[in-house]
This record gives C-alpha cells, structure tokens and sequence, in this order.
C-alpha cells in the first residue's frame, strides 16, 4: 500500500519540482496543502505518516518558528522534516537558524527524503526536551542525607539497579518497580516528554505498574528478579499534577478528583525529559514530606538513566547508517545477512544479494565535482527503497557501490529485481542537485544462498565477482554468480526478463 505525504511551503513560494518528483518516482502519494488554515478541514487530504516542509532561501526564526507552529497545530500527529533549498546548503548561519526550529529531520536535498521518510517512520517518535534554567548543580543522591536508614538503602539499590538497563523501557520499569518498594502508591508511571508538536509539550506514558494495598516496602535479595513484573507499556493519560511539574520543573503534590497525586520532573542536562508520576486512591493518606524527599532523591538518577539509554541507541542506530544517503551501511549489512542466512538455513529457503556498481561515476565526479556526485548517490538511494519490499535491505557499501539483499528470493525473484532497478537507474534524469541532466547506469552482479554460496562472505563475494563480470562485459546489464553448490530445494531460474543486458557466463549453468 503507498504511503501519503504532505508537502507544504510559504504561502508565495511555489514547491520545487524536483521534490514532487522525487517522491512520486519512490512511490509515495503526495498531497500539496494550499492555505494551512483551509487545510485543517478539508477532508479531501489522504492520511499521512509526514510532512515535508519546503524551506525558505532566507528565512528568519521567528518566521520559522510560527511556520513549524502552523503546519504542527494543522497536523498535531505528524512528524515534519525540513527539505533545503539548493544555493543555502553550505551556508553554517542557515543551519543554525533551521535547527531552531524543532523539526523531526532536515533533508540537505529532495534526493534524501526517501530515506528520511522510511527513517521517521520506522522510529518511534523523537522527542526533543524543552531547556529550563537550574540554579543548582545535578547531583544523583542529593536528599540523601536527610533520609532515614532503611530508605537511604532502598534509594542505593534503586539506583544501582539502573546501571542494569540496557534501553529506556528497561530503565523505567527499574525506576517504578523499585519506587514502589521505596514510596506507597496505587500507580508509579514514567512518563516522556514529546516535542513533536507546537505549541507546548505533550507527556507520553513509557511505563506503569499498579501495586496492591498490602505489598511490602522492602528491597528483599530476590527484588531485582522482579523489576519486570507487572509493569507494562500501557497507554495512560498525565494527570494535571505531571503536567504542571513538567511546566514548573519542581515537585508538585495535590489532591486531583479525589486521589492523591506527586508528580516529580525528571532533568537531565538542564533539560526535562520526562515526569514519574504517583497515585494512591480515594481516601488514602496525603504523600508526606518524607516521600517528597525520597522521590527527590532518585529522581536524578532515573533522569540520568533515561537520557543515556537513549543517546546509547541512537549512537548505535548512526552506527550503522550511512550519513549521505540514510541508508544502512557495511557494519548493519554484516548483523542483518548473519540472522538471514541463520533463517534460510533453518527454513531451507534462499536469500539473494544484489552488488550494484554505478558504471563510470568517476566521470561524474571529475567533470561536474564531488558535490554533484554526492547528491546524485543520493538519488539512487530515493531510486533503490521504493523498488524492493520493506523486509529487504538496502546498503551503501562504499562510495558508488551498493548492496540489496533479498530474504526468501531465488534467482528468478533476484533477476527480476535487479531488471527494475537497472531500468530505473537508467532511466532516471539525474540533477545533481544543481538542475544537470546527467545519464547514469549500474552494472549488477546477483548471489543466491545457497546456489552459489554457503556463507554471508561467499554471498557477497559471489555477487560482487558476478558485477565484475558484468563490469567486463558492455555494462549496465546483469550477471548470475557462477552456481557452484547445489541443494535439494535448488531449481534453476527460468523465464528470465528477456532483453539484450543478460548474457551467458562463461562456466554459469544458466543464463543471465
């Protein structure tokens, strides 16, 4: 099913083609908003999973801001990415102005939207915390002194428990379950804050877990192996209370239709990221001033956890994307053929991987500049997502050569894939980001497991020998890796696309 995208720029600025091209041609339905405030209500606009923003030549941050406020009031769920204008790509004053304004991701040209839209979607939404000013320094631990003995120790084995965690789910369901055994209540919840829309800032519950009346407040030696129980991901509505010590960056403690409500703010780097929230039912015991001091306590310490968990996994998610084209790279190719080639081994299934080499493309670069050679790998990138299915693979290998790998796809699958992305290639007008009208082709070489193949490295290695192949022969055409291991589930392809680019291979069983 294609997916819907929203385009919209400054009232007098007309949308560059070359953005309404780029994502038509990578499959997407694109809905062009006139007036923003007609917009709200016309019904006539397909849902969406983003909005791309045509950005200004020279816009202010002021006028940025109320733009991004506009379009996120309009569509209040969306997330929203920025697309830069051509002459302003270089220009450092430009970009610190645009970072101002809040948006998901920024595409540096239309070539990189593809990717970027796949991105957004696949993640989770991002949330981006709005700064406040402290007067004190952070410190983890820092009511401790005026704690009693037994909370002073359950606050330590709370706190060290979330050197435990490995992601921001795990962190919070360590956080409440060991608030539970610190501070009585009916409900701990963790939540987040979201920044995705303008104006104000939205709380998202990350997790809660409901406590019965008679549980003990004890961290008992067996605790730690029940941080997980009873917690869950479920989705719970912020109090007033969580709202407001977000707002307010203190602790806030009140009755709230009946029930007794705390809410602490969650800070990490001078920034909220976050509320704990706790709740005990009608007719239960206002939260004391001793509660108040141990929910300070480990407050800086959940804060810490949360906000490392996450800047560890998107340094692991940049780890393994390749900063020009967002696509994956080399290191994620590695992790995700071992795990296919695992599964075709047990299901007895192929998986096929495709090595693409853009023929010539040092003469793009000699003649027209990196800069221009970059841009146009960028618009393969947008040519390659939208020719294959969301559970295949896409790689920038290095410089000008990629890979696709293709779970559960023999030969037959393979050629036929390979056949679409060598006619789009070829027949794409590529601008370089400058409006050129350069010709580019690409030489494929395709390994199937296990016809050719009986490793992840022999996979590789098979369709990169078969690109040389095709590298020697007229490029842009396709070759078959030569089949030198056979299987009982192994069927030579038959019905190949006809066409003048496939070619015997000298040795290769079967024509390619």
């Amino acid at each position: 099913m294609k997916k819907s995208v929203i385009v919209v720029s400054d009232a007098d600025a007309e949308i560059a083609p070359e953005i309404l091209t780029i994502l038509k041609e990578s499959g997407f339905i694109v809905t062009v908003a006139g007036p923003l405030a007609a917009a709200r209500d016309d019904d006539r606009i397909p849902a969406a999973i983003a909005v791309v923003y045509q950005l200004p030549a020279h816009p202010a941050a002021k006028d940025l801001r109320e733009m991004m406020q506009l379009i996120t009031t309009t569509w209040p769920n969306l997330p929203v990415i920025g697309c830069m204008p051509a002459p302003v790509r270089g220009d450092e004053r430009w970009r610190e102005c645009n970072a101002r304004a809040a948006f998901t991701a920024v595409a540096k040209s239309a070539a990189q939207l593809p990717a970027l839209l796949r991105e957004v979607e696949d993640q989770e939404p991002a949330y981006q915390p709005q700064p406040f000013k402290i007067a004190n320094e952070e410190q983890p631990l820092v009511a401790a002194h005026s704690l009693r003995r037994d909370d002073l120790s359950g606050a330590f084995a709370l706190v060290a428990s979330l050197h435990l965690t490995a992601s921001q789910t795990e962190a919070a369901f360590f956080s409440i379950s060991g608030l539970g055994r610190l501070v009585k209540a009916r409900t701990w919840t963790v939540y987040l804050v979201q920044n995705n829309q303008e104006p104000g800032l939205r709380l998202t519950s990350l997790a809660s877990r409901s406590f019965s009346a008679d549980e003990p407040l004890s961290f008992a030696r067996t605790w730690n192996l029940e941080l997980l129980k009873g917690c869950a991901a479920a989705e719970r509505s912020p109090s007033k209370v969580a709202m407001e010590a977000m707002a307010t960056a203190a602790m806030v403690r009140r009755t709230e239709d009946r029930t007794r409500v705390i809410a602490a703010p969650l800070v990490s780097r001078q920034k909220v990221i976050g509320v704990v929230e706790g709740i005990r039912g009608p007719g239960s015991r206002q939260f004391s001033i001793s509660d108040m001091r141990v929910l300070e306590t480990v407050t800086s310490s959940i804060a810490h956890s949360l906000s490392n968990s996450e800047r560890i996994a998107d340094a692991e998610r940049l780890s393994l994307t390749d900063e020009l084209t967002r696509l994956h790279n080399a290191r994620y190719l590695r992790q995700f053929l071992v795990n296919e080639i695992k599964r075709a081994r047990r299901y007895r299934t192929k998986v096929a991987a495709l090595f693409l080499d853009l023929d010539d493309f040092k003469h793009v670069n000699d003649v027209h500049g990196h800069l221009v050679g970059s841009h146009c790998l960028m618009e393969v990138a947008a040519l390659l997502l939208p020719s294959v299915r969301d559970t295949d693979c896409v790689v920038r290998y290095g410089g000008d050569e990629f890979v696709v790998i293709l779970p559960e796809a023999g030969p037959n699958d393979a050629v036929i894939v390979a056949e679409r992305i060598r006619d789009k290639v070829a027949a794409h007008v590529f601008t370089g980001g400058h409006r050129l009208k350069i010709s580019l082709t690409v030489s494929i070489g395709v390994g199937v497991f296990p016809d050719s193949a009986l490793s992840p490295h022999q996979l590789i290695s098979s369709a990169d020998q078969a690109m040389y192949e095709a590298k020697a022969g007229n490029k842009n055409c396709i070759r078959l890796g030569v089949q030198t291991f056979t299987s009982d589930h192994a069927s030579p392809p038959d019905n190949l696309p006809p066409g003048k680019q496939f070619v015997r291979i000298p040795g290769e069983k079967f024509i390619s």
